[in-house]
């Protein structure tokens, strides 16, 4: 019974990173397809906001993801989950905007993600613990 629970507890806390990297992803690539940054504006006494409608679906999208962040940040240690998160969340930024907007990629950034790559592997390895 406890091992289904823990088993559960670990399926979950997944799902939410998942969502979470996908809610950010998408916020910022649909932030930058809008292609509008949002103005804000005074008229006639009336605070008037204009933004594009893809724009304000990213928007909509970052915001859900920083939410999901809070709940996902107090499930695990904070020098943990960080790290890992934003590193992957930062390779998949590269690659999608490589793949969406046709941005070259130099080998600086190649060689980046690369070592941010292999800094989560090193995070995740268990080394044996001496007896």
């Amino acid at each position: 019974m406890e091992e289904t629970k823990k088993r559960s507890r670990k399926t979950m806390q997944f799902v939410l990173i998942v969502i979470y990297i996908i809610l950010t992803l998408s916020g910022l690539i649909l932030m930058k397809k809008g292609g509008n940054p949002g103005s804000i504006s005074m008229q006639e006494g009336n605070l008037n906001f204009g933004i594009s409608p893809v724009s304000l679906i990213g928007l909509i999208c970052y915001l859900c993801s920083f939410l999901l962040f809070t709940r996902v940040v107090v499930m695990f240690d904070l020098s943990y989950i960080m790290p890992i998160v934003t590193g992957i969340v930062q390779v998949l930024t590269l690659v999608a905007s490589k793949m969406v907007f046709k941005e070259e990629i130099s080998i600086q950034g190649i060689i980046g993600a690369t070592i941010v790559i292999v800094g989560i592997l090193i995070m995740n390895f268990k080394l044996p613990v001496a007896k």
